[in-house]
């Protein structure tokens, strides 16, 4: 990562939830032109576009020129799978993928490439090897795969279909299935999980046999940006640290990067009454996501965070750094005040 050339521009889709802010904030710091469109403008240090994300507007303006297309949008999959949650979930990311795909197509001068969001949950719940981008099983056929895990990769399979018949023929198409992104930032996955651990309540999800694949931000960051730069990657590409862990070592692994030895376990039906409570879904822990960067190392990408264990202890330091700095600046302007 290096700084920008004078007037690159790089537009973020669907770019104000937290990973979209830590791309935004990465690009921004590099002296990149950052367009973020969103449904909801709000003040940030970059510009914020309107959209609605599902018809061609003055928005699409802003990707003349660009140096790249990142797609993020898409409704939080953190709610109960109802009729009315499946249909805005998958509709959001179908019609948003179809109208920035006509955009590219319309541009006089379009990116150079598109990065897609997707999700590695569009592999099987398996426990027997690594799904990699060649010989990665995709899910729904699992035997007994409760519906709500059919149902998610139902919207994979379409989000990606939804690339795939874009015709951008000046604009390469990259394909990121992604895994947990890890940042100390407030609202994302890791101040959940880190909450638990907090509260005694981080110990093994079900059975804790099931793998979760994650990512350091930095990696992640680091890994937009090569595929930025190299021209001759295409189609899907796995997102993920190249060590997947179980569940149960995951979760002791970040109980000790905080300094503390107890989690209190939680059984799957457990989980099933505690996902009925928070209106949300117990596939976001149950099911086994063994999902290796097959592509990226082949290629020769370096990671900074292989083990879980060395980012565990990096963002925990972080999040404590960043809580002291808020409450730093609070006291100071009680001060002030």
């Amino acid at each position: 990562m290096g700084r920008a050339p004078r007037g690159q521009k790089v537009v973020i889709p669907g770019g104000s939830g937290q990973v979209g802010t830590v791309l935004a904030r990465a690009f921004h710091r590099d002296g990149y032109e950052v367009v973020v469109l969103s449904r909801k403008p709000a003040s940030a240090p970059w510009r914020m576009v309107g959209w609605d994300a599902q018809t061609l507007g003055k928005w699409a303006e802003e990707l003349e020129g660009a140096a790249a297309i990142i797609n993020l949008a898409g409704r939080s999959v953190n709610c109960r799978y109802n009729a009315r949650n499946r249909r805005a979930i998958k509709e959001s990311r179908v019609h948003s993928t179809r109208v920035v795909g006509e955009a590219i197509g319309g541009a006089r001068s379009p990116p150079a490439v598109w990065l897609q969001a997707g999700t590695a949950t569009i592999y099987g719940h398996r426990f027997d090897a690594p799904n990699d981008e060649a010989s990665g099983i995709v899910g729904g056929l699992e035997p007994d795969a409760p519906d709500t895990w059919r149902f998610s990769i139902d919207v994979a399979t379409s989000w990606e279909q939804a690339v795939d018949e874009a015709v951008t023929p000046r604009t390469r198409k990259v394909k990121l299935r992604s895994a947990m992104v890890m940042s100390p930032d407030r609202g994302g996955v890791f101040e959940v999980l880190l909450r638990l651990v907090r509260y005694g309540l981080g110990g093994r999800a079900g059975s804790g046999r099931q793998y979760v694949s994650w990512m350091h931000e930095h990696d992640f960051v680091r890994a937009i940006y090569w595929l930025m730069e190299h021209g001759e990657v295409e189609g899907p590409v796995n997102l993920a640290a190249p060590k997947p862990v179980p569940n149960d070592e995951f979760m002791r692994a970040l109980r000790r990067a905080w300094g503390v030895r107890f989690g209190l376990p939680a059984p799957a039906w457990m989980l099933e009454i505690g996902a009925l409570v928070l209106r949300t879904e117990s596939e976001l822990v149950l099911k086994s996501r063994r999902v290796v960067p097959g592509r990226l190392l082949k290629a020769g990408f370096t990671f900074h965070f292989p083990d879980w264990t060395e980012a565990a202890r990096d963002l925990c330091r972080r999040w404590r750094a960043m809580r002291r700095g808020s409450e730093a600046t609070d006291e100071g302007h009680e001060r002030r005040g």
